[in-house]
């Protein structure tokens, strides 16, 4: 039998993956990265089968065939059911003995303290919020968008940012610069250009988070 590690750690977010190699007493012994963890757009397996490239770079790396544990803290685990589905799914890959599975904002309040006691707010192509205390309890919300009270993030920022730049260009709202940097970040003259492309997928819809750093560019 092969030396196993430690732990597999995982931070799988809408943008990017990293995965660590880490013995028990620590030491990290490599790690990868890789792209967003998106199941709510291709599926579980789909995004559980592009995790699992990450991984299998990091195991490789670092000389193990496998691990004890596996963390993984991943996007889009909003809901308890879904946590219990992609810990099945990480289960089945046989990377380490157990398998524990929260959501990526858990990552974000473990990186910023010493102990289980805090609030983490994320974001990013959402937002989200956790809180947890020293005795295990923790509170959290859905943060799967406008139907669960929530709105923020770069897809947020996305959509008002073309709302405000296309009714500036058909005269239905105020004047702003937006209708203008849209449309010149993707190559096109103006925000009838962009509507289309959007609309009929030219432009695949994962690009459009690329129009929050361009909103904030345009403010500034």
């Amino acid at each position: 039998m092969g030396l196993r590690a430690g732990v597999l750690a995982v931070d799988a977010g809408n943008s990017k993956t990293d995965v660590a190699v880490v013995t028990d007493a620590g030491e990290v012994l490599a790690t990868a990265r890789g792209a967003g963890f998106r199941p709510s757009a291709g599926g579980t397996d789909t995004a559980v089968a592009a995790l699992a490239g990450t991984v299998g770079r990091a195991l490789a790396a670092a000389g193990v065939p496998g691990v004890s544990h596996v963390s993984a803290c991943l996007a889009n685990a909003d809901l308890p059911v879904e946590e219990a589905r992609l810990t099945a799914a990480l289960e089945e890959r046989g990377w380490g003995g157990t398998v524990e599975v929260h959501n990526d904002t858990f990552a974000v309040l473990r990186a910023g303290v010493t102990e289980p006691r805090g609030v983490a707010v994320v974001c990013g192509a959402g937002i989200n919020c956790v809180g947890m205390r020293p005795d295990g309890r923790t509170a959290r919300f859905p943060a799967i968008g406008r139907i669960s009270g929530d709105w923020g993030g770069g897809w947020g920022l996305a959509e008002e940012a073309l709302w405000h730049a296309a009714r500036a260009h058909d005269g239905r709202g105020a004047p702003t610069a937006l209708a203008r940097t849209l449309p010149a970040h993707f190559g096109l003259p103006g925000m009838p250009e962009l509507i289309e492309a959007l609309h009929l997928e030219h432009l695949p819809p994962a690009r459009r988070y690329e129009l929050a750093p361009v909103l904030f560019a345009t403010a500034a």
